[in-house]
């Protein structure tokens, strides 16, 4: 098995240099990306597997459990880690806590500065969710030296957990269809994500087939936020042609419309009826509640963490995908009536 000296004597540096890389310290120590990337592919060559138990027990003498790393985007996203987490502790104290959990929080469209996941010296296994375009881009490229799931993404080469985005957007189509719209809108959120393209690509289409309108000036894009929501909605209701019915791709963004709409004197579903995505629990008491698409965050978490356990158990290969349903949570502010046009 490699060593570190082997490591600097290949790479031309000190041993200490290879451990503060290693390590994720190279910034901290001002060590350049021409000898980071000179360590890293020396590494990689060398197939180089830190033992990160003995390296803890060389540190502090503890009992040593094997560490799941959570990356986590720095994000309004954060909202939903709640939930994830809630789920996660469950099922650690399902298997009496044999595993550590380490949260990792990064910068959306710079996983590559990740370099623990190149060097597997901080953990064993790794779920990344939030991934940006970018972000799926560089691990479609990167040897990624842990075992890894992704989490609301699809991918060929890492196991990952997720849904149908492109159904589940048209599925809102199809109610507003349904309950006799003609006129509808789509509240976008500004954020680089597979899902939320798929989303709302999924909810443009099912217009198209379903006969419905939605130009351009009907879909607005703003921050993943209840601001950016609120915002959005003030330029939704100085539309030309106002819809009769919203689909914001996110339910922090529709509870920001809610709030809006009440404050414009619009009444919801009255005026405009609002479907939002997620099923947050502030979903059931804004008001009017809001009807929303349920996304399973706490199966899916659990699935991600079954999914790690047997990677770093080496009882899965990847790629290997898991698919949840999701469904409508119907409340007031659509479809809890018929409408009455």
């Amino acid at each position: 098995m490699a060593s570190i000296k082997e490591i600097a004597e290949l790479a031309n540096v000190s041993s200490s240099t290879v451990s503060i890389i290693l390590n994720g310290k190279a910034k901290e120590f001002r060590i350049s990306e021409a000898t980071q990337a000179k360590v890293l592919k020396v590494v990689q060559e060398l197939d180089y597997k830190p033992n990160i138990s003995a390296k803890r027990l060389r540190t502090n003498g503890e009992t040593v459990k094997p560490i799941i790393a959570l990356f986590w985007t720095i994000d309004a996203r954060t909202q939903l880690i709640n939930r994830f987490l809630t789920s996660i502790q469950h099922s650690l104290s399902e298997c009496g806590y044999k595993y550590e959990l380490l949260i990792q929080p990064y910068v959306g469209s710079r996983i590559c500065d990740e370099t623990s996941l190149l060097t597997g010296t901080r953990f064993n296994g790794a779920i990344i969710a939030n991934a940006t375009f970018e972000d799926e881009a560089y691990l479609a490229s990167a040897d990624i030296s842990v075992p890894t799931v992704l989490y609301l993404r699809d991918s060929d080469k890492y196991c990952s957990v997720n849904i149908d985005h492109y159904k589940a957007g048209k599925e809102v189509a199809k109610l507003f269809a349904a309950r006799g719209h003609r006129k509808v809108g789509a509240v976008i959120p500004t954020v680089s994500s597979h899902a939320i393209h798929s989303r709302a690509k999924g909810f443009m289409d099912g217009c198209t087939e379903y006969g419905m309108e939605l130009p351009e000036y009907r879909i607005v894009h703003n921050q993943y936020t209840e601001e950016g929501g609120y915002l959005a909605s003030q330029s939704m209701a100085n539309c030309p042609e106002r819809p009769t019915a919203i689909f914001f791709l996110s339910d922090q963004m529709a509870i920001g419309g809610l709030y809006a709409f009440n404050e414009i004197g619009i009444s919801i579903p009255d005026d405009i009826e609002v479907v939002g995505h997620d099923n947050e629990q502030a979903s059931r008491f804004s008001i009017p509640s809001l009807t929303t698409m349920h996304l399973p965050v706490e199966d899916m978490a659990a699935a991600c963490f079954r999914m790690i356990v047997d990677l770093m158990d080496h009882k899965l290969t990847p790629p290997y995908s898991r698919q949840f349903d999701y469904h409508l949570a119907v409340r007031q502010s659509c479809g809890s009536a018929a409408r009455r046009d």
